[in-house]
């Protein structure tokens, strides 16, 4: 008997992209291939590409180069976002045999028909309109929580964004789907689901293919709350204008959502705002901020913003930061604007230099850390639930409460993928948090 052929995978990017990367893996086993690690020898390795930062371009290559390195003879596979947005460029690649874009990457194994290796990369890739199904997914990463998606594509003409370029039209998963794909999940003794998609706010569009909506953002969340079996469920980044206040305050008294959001601003500057085509001003995120401290005041509040965008003045960045430094948020995830084909940003006046948006950058993520730092000092003294993750860090055990404070602890194997009640007692050097359990293993 042959043994199996050998795939391994390799994501970049997003959670989404882990969600997806996972389901594709499935397909591969159902087919009777055996999956390995990426660092391993395989007869295919699929790389699930990136095209929200620069860095994410240039690490294809070092991957791309990591398989061949593995097994010379391997076939190389690039399906994902970039795959979509330049698919020429990544089958110019050396060593890449097969490039598949936003529809076809979910039919890879339809693809691979003698795993030959080819001369020149081969491409299927569709034009972005025919992107208009819907593939349902979700990931299983350390075994403690799961990435399901739920949601895919935007309708948003955000100028800096390339997402709609690579992925489609907002379209959503059927309820009864998304309802099914948890409950899959919960019968695997998975205690944490986390919900993703594009534009996850906008769920409902496109559950038939258009743009009538059956369901709302809301209605899913209500459906989520009464799966069986699942302890915590996440919220992932969610844009201002589509967190109703209805949802907040159904989370605030949910039995398994936990108090944790994470709300794009990008800018806090409104003039900036509107070149950037965002959907709101900055006084709805403040009124947003301020109703989830309203009805959750220990929730962790996440915020994504960019720096460096064109026509983005030291007044402009100013404003974007005594705006921050002001409010009452957790933690930032900056980004530094980098130029992106075919999108209206590129082509604007007003280029702030590669230095300026370094120092930009570099003050926010000062911001950041010292806002983790308050939002993790305010939490000292409380009684949380933390669960904890499944490996061994240096002889330590890590773990998150449900509001998103990062814990530590001397590895204890009894603890992994377990919940705990714990008092959170002091910030250690390394900015994370100890405890004193506070109650016995709640399993």
């Amino acid at each position: 008997m042959n043994a199996p052929k050998k795939v391994a995978f390799y994501t970049l990017g997003c959670k989404l992209n882990f969600s997806e990367t996972s389901t594709i893996a499935r397909n591969f086993e159902g087919e009777g291939f055996q999956r390995v690690d990426f660092s391993e020898k395989a007869d295919i390795y699929v790389i699930n590409t990136c095209s929200v930062t620069e860095n994410a371009d240039k690490r294809f290559k070092t991957i791309v180069k990591q398989a061949q390195k593995a097994n010379p003879e391997a076939f190389v596979a690039a399906v994902g976002c970039y795959a979509q947005l330049k698919p020429q460029e990544l089958a110019d690649v050396d060593g890449v045999d097969l490039v598949l874009g936003a529809t076809e990457k979910f039919k890879i194994t339809d693809y691979l028909n003698d795993l030959t290796k080819n001369d020149f990369g081969e491409v299927h890739s569709c034009e972005i309109e025919e992107a208009d199904f819907y593939v349902g997914s979700y990931s299983i990463g350390d075994r403690t929580r799961a990435f399901l998606k739920v949601q895919d594509g935007c309708d948003y003409k955000c100028t800096y964004c390339t997402i709609p370029l690579a992925r489609g039209i907002s379209r959503s998963d059927t309820l009864e789907n998304v309802l099914q794909n948890a409950f899959e999940i919960s019968q695997q003794g998975i205690k944490e689901i986390v919900l993703t998609g594009v534009n996850i706010g906008d769920y409902g569009k496109g559950e038939f293919g258009n743009k009538k909506h059956e369901h709302t953002f809301l209605e899913l969340v209500k459906a989520l709350d009464e799966v069986e079996g699942i302890e915590r469920l996440r919220i992932s980044s969610i844009e201002p204008n589509l967190l109703k206040n209805e949802t907040i305050d159904f989370v605030s008294k949910s039995k398994t959502f936990v108090p944790h959001f994470h709300i794009p601003l990008q800018s806090g500057s409104n003039q900036i705002l509107k070149l950037m085509r965002r959907r709101y001003m900055r006084e709805l995120y403040t009124e947003r901020v301020e109703k989830i401290r309203e009805v959750m005041p220990h929730a962790c509040i996440g915020v994504d913003v960019i720096v460096g965008f064109p026509g983005e003045t030291e007044e402009h960045f100013l404003e974007t930061y005594h705006f921050l430094n002001e409010m009452d948020i957790s933690y930032l995830h900056v980004f530094t604007y980098s130029e992106r084909d075919n999108t209206p940003a590129a082509e604007m006046e007003g280029v702030v230099s590669k230095k300026v948006r370094n120092k930009r950058s570099k003050m926010l993520r000062g911001l950041s850390a010292k806002k983790r730092r308050a939002f993790y000092e305010s939490q000292l003294g409380t009684e949380r639930t933390v669960l904890f993750e499944g490996e061994n860090k240096e002889g330590y055990i890590h773990g998150f409460t449900e509001n998103y404070v990062k814990v530590k602890t001397p590895w204890n194997p009894e603890l992994v993928n377990t919940l705990q009640q714990i008092t959170l007692s002091e910030i250690g050097d390394d900015g994370l948090v100890r405890f004193e359990i506070a109650a016995p293993v709640l399993q």
